[in-house]
């Protein structure tokens, strides 16, 4: 493609055509789903002032993947700053873990998180995924189905069926 129309049009198809993949991506990075969203735009502006990627025009497949560099730098950054920018408050206001909890109460703790991790890994892959993203990744159930490729309402069983195994195994 010659020409800087031909460039910028390029540069559209490629964002239209993976922009879901490459705010998945940047979710994947820790960003919120509108995070995620300025992250792909910002990774695209960057793309189109790197000298290089207009070699990569005629090939889809290499300017994608650089494409999907960019967007994770991108998002690794957005995600850094904002935890540098977040108001941190003074180590004094938190007490040591000496002070908090005994040792008995830790070593409780610490197997009780064993017990559930086990619980977890006897879980099937899919429900293990699910599980992840709605609880630890607070994804919501149509952003998880979009992830995985499920139906919404799937994911709700998958959900109810892995909370429902592990209060199972818990229990015993």
């Amino acid at each position: 493609m010659t020409g800087n129309t031909g460039f910028t049009q390029w540069v559209g198809e490629l964002a239209r055509t993976h922009t879901r993949r490459l705010a998945s991506i940047a979710r994947h990075e820790g960003l919120t789903a509108s995070d995620a969203l300025d992250a792909v735009q910002d990774a695209l502006r960057t793309f189109l002032l790197i000298p290089h990627a207009r070699d990569l025009a005629d090939n889809p497949e290499d300017s994608a993947k650089l494409l999907t560099v960019v967007v994770r730098n991108t998002a690794r950054n957005m995600r850094r700053r904002h935890h540098r920018s977040r108001p941190h408050d003074p180590i004094d206001d938190f007490p040591l873990p000496s002070e908090a909890a005994s040792v008995d109460e830790l070593i409780e703790a610490a197997e009780d998180h064993v017990r559930l991790r086990g619980c977890v890994e006897m879980l099937g892959q899919l429900q293990r995924r699910v599980i992840t993203l709605r609880m630890l990744e607070e994804m919501s159930n149509a952003e998880t189905a979009a992830e995985i490729g499920l139906k919404p309402s799937y994911v709700a069983v998958l959900l109810h069926r892995a909370k429902k195994s592990i209060e199972q195994c818990l229990a015993e």
